[in-house]
């Protein structure tokens, strides 16, 4: 069965976005139309769905990193910070995006908590397992190495 690790990541995020977008507890907070998505970032982000594929990129990064924190994630999603005539210094994301996203997919049932972190559980693994699927004649039109998974 084709897995997260046979998809390529731009194709697979883009899917489960519109995947998540089904779900009701999946849902952008109030303030997100105006927040930016860490210190490192001038503006907001432009594409209206960014929550969920945020919520996509991070559901992923669990299943193939986990278990997970809050402050990996950070990691992952920071940037350099410019502050003028001062050297270029990295700043880690936001971490109020990461923990709400963390604490939806959560309520969806993707997620369990551990002591080491966020994980993805049963329900999330079959979810994303069965989006992989579902999207593997898709994903061997564009690269057609994959035919043999």
């Amino acid at each position: 069965m084709t897995t997260v690790y046979d998809i390529p990541a731009d194709m697979f995020i883009r899917q489960v976005a519109e995947e998540l977008k089904k779900n009701p507890q999946i849902q952008p907070p109030d303030w997100a139309a105006f927040a930016k998505t860490g210190v490192h970032k001038e503006m907001p982000p432009e594409n209206d769905d960014w929550w969920y594929v945020r919520a996509a990129a991070v559901f992923r990064r669990i299943y193939t990193d986990g278990p997970v924190g809050t402050q990996r994630m950070r990691s992952a999603y920071g940037g350099k910070y410019d502050g003028g005539s001062s050297p270029n210094k990295f700043r880690r994301g936001s971490g109020s995006i990461v923990r709400k996203i963390f604490q939806q997919l959560e309520e969806a049932g993707y997620v369990s908590h551990g002591s080491e972190g966020r994980m993805v559980s049963a329900a999330g693994r079959s979810f994303l397992d069965n989006v992989a699927n579902g999207m593997k004649a898709q994903a061997t039109t564009v690269a057609p190495g994959l035919a043999k998974y």
